[in-house]
């Protein structure tokens, strides 16, 4: 028999793929323009940038200490129901960033309130849906194209936060966005799942999912490389305005440099879900971490212009998020889709530890030695490990007595 539930009414696959990337598209926009923020907040409130470099290293710790757990959630009791309750944290927590007059506030509420509403709306709850709505075959494309949402949303809103920070200022511009943000709760209606019954003819609870998991070589492998992504893109996704301002480009470069990642980063999404189903997705991962390696090596040794800029921006998007379809798509091969909310949560976990840490260390050695230096030679160095990591991955799935091909 078949994990995948009965869809009934409106809530065809295609509808669930169409809401899910939406939601995809307004969590990933308003995230990936938190560090136009830095500036501006850390100016008025008379704060370091490590300060405000520790509350997003917090947000991304919370995100993924909790996706777990959002995801099992998902899997138990539906991804409507978690949906919503994210969204409506995601939308507070922005509101009370925008009034955090401390660094124990932002950390609190930039950090904590939107780091938990972030697990209930971004990949793995959404991830986990999507799995159980399309047979098979179709998974990494469709995977693929979730991830593309995400990152066109980065390409769309970055100019609305941008404007709202000239026009505005960041205390407004955070309270707008936490409308904007309020509009992914209606979007989970479509994702409400009516189960068949109990299709699973091998049973297994949470834990035992877990455990069997994490005794898989290859996924230990494949979420040790996963911690890597999260280093990189979050370094880079804060700091590299603040870089930029540093070494005197003005500030439209560096929004550019941000929307043609997302702009591209659809096509990487979209192809490395393409390619899922036709190439080992081990070497689709090892080939882009590789990849990310010499792209950041090249910007950080050429000479700083905008054009180096630009060609960074668009070489870095093609290789940005898409190491998720692949990675997604290969925990649902590997243990099948009951719990495959569950186990990306906490595949996604490790890439949030190396986002606190790109987060983090980038803002505190920034102000203990006034350069970015190390910390771009430690994503160069990172990056190759990643790729080494993934080579010996085993992609058969794990065979179970009485399972069903899920």
């Amino acid at each position: 028999m078949s994990a995948t539930p009965t869809r009934h009414g409106w809530r065809t696959p295609t509808a669930v793929l169409i809401c899910g990337g939406l939601i995809l598209t307004v969590a990933m926009g308003i995230r990936h323009g938190f560090g136009l923020f830095l500036q501006p907040m850390s100016a008025d409130l008379h704060w370091g940038r490590e300060t405000f470099a520790l509350a997003i290293a917090v947000q991304n710790l919370v995100w993924g200490a909790t996706q777990p757990f959002a995801g099992m959630l998902a899997d138990k009791y539906g991804t409507a129901r978690v949906v919503i309750v994210g969204a409506l944290l995601y939308a507070l927590g922005l509101v009370a960033m925008a009034h955090a007059t401390t660094p124990v506030m932002l950390v609190l509420t930039s950090g904590v309130l939107i780091g938990v509403g972030l697990s209930g709306v971004t990949f793995s709850v959404i991830s986990g849906v999507l799995g159980r709505s399309f047979p098979p075959e179709k998974r990494s494309m469709v995977l693929g194209i979730s991830a593309a949402a995400g990152s066109f949303g980065q390409f769309a809103m970055l100019p609305l936060t941008q404007w709202l920070l000239s026009n505005v200022g960041w205390y407004g511009a955070l309270l707008l966005l936490a409308a904007v943000g309020l509009l992914m709760a209606p979007l989970a209606a479509a994702l409400v799942e009516k189960r068949a019954g109990h299709a699973h003819a091998f049973a297994q609870s949470a834990g035992e999912a877990m455990r069997e998991a994490l005794s898989h070589k290859g996924y230990l492998l494949l979420t040790s490389g996963f911690f890597v992504c999260g280093f990189q893109v979050v370094f880079i996704g804060v700091h590299l305005p603040a870089y930029l301002a540093d070494r005197g480009m003005a500030a439209h470069v560096a929004v550019t440099a941000l929307m043609l990642i997302g702009l591209f980063n659809i096509i990487g999404t979209y192809s490395t879900g393409w390619l899922g189903s036709r190439v080992p997705k081990k070497y689709i991962l090892s080939a882009i971490y590789f990849g990310r390696s010499v792209v950041i090596a090249l910007f950080f040794l050429l000479p700083l212009s905008a054009g180096t800029v630009y060609a960074f921006a668009v070489a870095l998007g093609l290789l940005w998020l898409s190491t998720v379809p692949p990675t997604n798509t290969l925990v649902a091969q590997l243990f099948g889709v009951r719990y495959l909310a569950m186990l990306s949560g906490f595949t996604f976990f490790s890439h949030q530890i190396g986002s606190f840490l790109g987060a983090w260390l980038g803002g505190k050695l920034f102000d203990e030695t006034g350069s970015y230096d190390i910390v771009w030679w430690l994503a160069i160095a990172l990056g190759v490990v990643a790729g080494l990591l993934n080579l010996p991955i085993d992609e058969r799935a794990v065979k179970r007595t009485l399972a069903t091909a899920v």
